[in-house]
Order: C-alpha cells, then structure tokens, then sequence
C-alpha cells in the first residue's frame, strides 16, 4: 500500500475514528486503527467489538492495500508531521513507512486479516433528522441515563417512534428525561441506543443543514454523519411504560427563572460532597421558595420570591439530579409541578412540550 493524504483531513479522522478504538484488548488489532485504500479513497476504522466509528477521505492511491496501526502511535505521529502531505507505504513484512517533508518514520503494522468486521446487517427501519437537533435531544436526556451495570437496559437511551414523534427517554432509577420532536415518517418502532455511542454521536461536528440518518437493524444500529457512520450495538430488553410514569395534574405549580433557581441550588450544594450527602430541602410556601441545606459542615439557606398556585409543600431533592435536569433544560423559564412531598418533581418548559423531566425526591428526616 502506498497512498497521500492531506494532513488535516487525516489529523481530523484520525481524531474521530480513534474513540472506538479499544485501549486493552485480547486482540492487538483492535487497539489499532485500520486504513484500507482503494480507488481514489481512504478508509480508517476504529472499532472495539461494542461501537465502532468509520470514514472516508480523499486520498491520492498510489497503491492500494491495508494495514492496522498502533491508534495512539499513529495518532501522535500524524499531528505532529511538518508538511501538509502525509505518505503512508507499507511493505510485505508490515513494516509502515510514514513520511511527511524532513520527517519519516518506521514503525510495525498488525495485518488487516486479525481485524474483525464491523457488522453488517438488514435494514428493518430508517429515519432523518437534523443533526442539531438530535444532538440537543440527546444532551437533554443524556444526563438521566443509568451507570448501574446491574440494569443494562438503563444504560442507554430508548428512541420510540410514534406516528411521526420521536421521543428520547432516558432513566436512572432516581430521575426520568423525556424529549421530543416531530420528524418525516409514520412508521412505529422503537429501539435502545447504548450512552457510550450517544456520546459519540454527540462529539461528532454538525451544521445547521446536516442530516443525520439513522438505519436500525435486528441488533444494530447505524448513524451516519456527513462521511461518518458510527455503528453500534443495540440494547436488548423491555424498557419501563415511561408515558405511564409521568404524573397527571399537579397539586403546586410554579413558574420559576432557570438561572435563578440554578443558582440557588449551586449555592446549597456547597456544604454536599460524596462523604456529606443531604438532601436540598425546598418549601413552598407563603410567596417564595426557600431552600435549606444542613450537613455536618453547617447550614445554608436561601429564598426566592415569586408567586405559585396549589397547596403548599416541603420536599427533599438530591442537589445534583436537581440540578442536572434544571440545567439541562435549555430554556430560560420553567414550569414545576408537585405532587406533595413523596411524589416525583415535574420540570416542563413554559411553552409547548418538547421536554418532561421527572426527579424523585428523598425522604425527610
């Protein structure tokens, strides 16, 4: 193989296609990267048997042929090369020359027949949407998707087609994110994306007129972004009646300043950490809220004044899932509604339904 690439294209590729790329694996190959070139293009894989992220990018083929390199070897090797040309030739032996002006370098490839495929497999539904706006329903739910091993089908988010609605619902366990948008299609489906490949999708760069297509299999799942595809496994398994969790009607119902409210939690999560673990107590009352914290640190409180309708309420919360699905919202008013002290918060924008996040609260001592 004997092949050129600009150096910004391959330095950007490279990037990319390295965050699939297993860092320990029983198999060396998988901690390389594999670069097939062909015709008048490049491939370059990373792939770690869970996700796998590939391009490709104009190059000029002297010879074709393939070769796995070291990923962080070749990564390191590439952005620091001299000229805007880079040339890769490997000889029979699997020895890689790469040469860029002044600088070369020899360094020892894996054979592409020790790297698995990627897999293939037939398209059961497909949709698009804009690249944007995917990313920013997957940033708004990401943050309630589950790190706890032990329930795998919360790992990972749940995309539920309905009738032309796309909803994004992610769970924990302690708090519940719902976002939804209308796309092109009428098709009924559903499917889990593991958190690891959303956060891939959202690295990915997009404009405004990207559309990203989402082509779902059996057991995998493609998303394709300009020359990306990031292929992943799905997850399988029967996801919670979310639509039957939320709450209906509120007993209190507020209108509150993102920021403000934000600030105020901030604020009484000074005296929490790991070891001091306490809940943020928040009053309804009067013509405010006020909100107390105490650990063994000290005491703090704080005050906000507006007005709300409904009863009265003393409810518990978690600073940070507070905190996380308050600023997650994107918006700059929000509407809460409780349901009394030991029913989950309802955290909705001020307009339209694009999003419902649930918190559940702690118990109060």
């Amino acid at each position: 193989m004997k092949v050129t690439f600009s150096k910004n294209e391959l330095v950007q590729a490279v990037s990319n296609v390295q965050r699939a790329v297993s860092t320990k694996n029983s198999i060396p190959a998988l901690e390389g990267i594999l670069i097939k070139a062909y015709d008048h293009k490049a491939l370059l894989c990373g792939y770690d048997l869970e996700i796998g992220i590939k391009t490709e990018i104009d190059a000029t083929i002297i010879e074709e042929g393939d070769i796995v390199l070291s990923a962080k070897l070749f990564s390191d090797i590439v952005r620091r090369m001299p000229d805007e040309l880079i040339t890769i030739e490997t000889d029979d032996k699997l020895i890689t020359y790469i040469n860029s002006g002044v600088a070369d370098y020899q360094v020892v490839g894996i054979s592409s027949y020790e790297y698995p495929e990627l897999p293939s497999f037939d398209e059961l539904e497909s949709f698009s949407i804009n690249g944007n706006i995917l990313k920013s329903m997957i940033k708004q739910t990401y943050f309630a998707i589950s790190d706890n091993q032990s329930k795998p089908i919360y790992t990972g988010s749940l995309f539920d087609l309905k009738s032309g609605v796309l909803n994004l619902v992610s769970i924990d366990g302690f708090r519940m994110a719902v976002r939804k948008e209308r796309i092109t299609g009428d098709n009924n489906f559903n499917f889990i994306v593991p958190g690891k490949t959303l956060s891939e999708v959202l690295k990915m760069n997009c404009d405004d007129e990207t559309e990203i297509k989402v082509i779902v299999g059996k057991k995998h799942v493609v998303f394709k972004i300009d020359n990306y595809s990031i292929v992943s496994r799905l997850i399988e398994g029967k996801f919670l009646d979310y639509a039957g969790t939320v709450p209906n009607g509120a007993e209190t119902t507020l209108r509150v300043k993102t920021r403000e409210i934000a600030s105020s939690v901030e604020r009484m999560s000074l005296l929490t950490n790991e070891k001091l673990q306490s809940p943020v107590r928040v009053i309804v009352a009067d013509n405010g809220i006020k909100l107390l914290c105490t650990t063994a640190v000290g005491k703090a409180s704080d005050y906000i004044d507006l007005a709300f309708d409904g009863s009265e309420v003393e409810i518990g919360f978690n600073n940070r899932y507070l905190l996380d699905a308050i600023k997650n919202s994107e918006t700059d008013e929000l509407i809460f509604e409780f349901n009394g002290p030991l029913k989950p918060l309802k955290i909705l924008p001020t307009e339209g339904d694009s999003f419902i996040f649930l918190v559940v609260p702690m118990r109060l001592a």
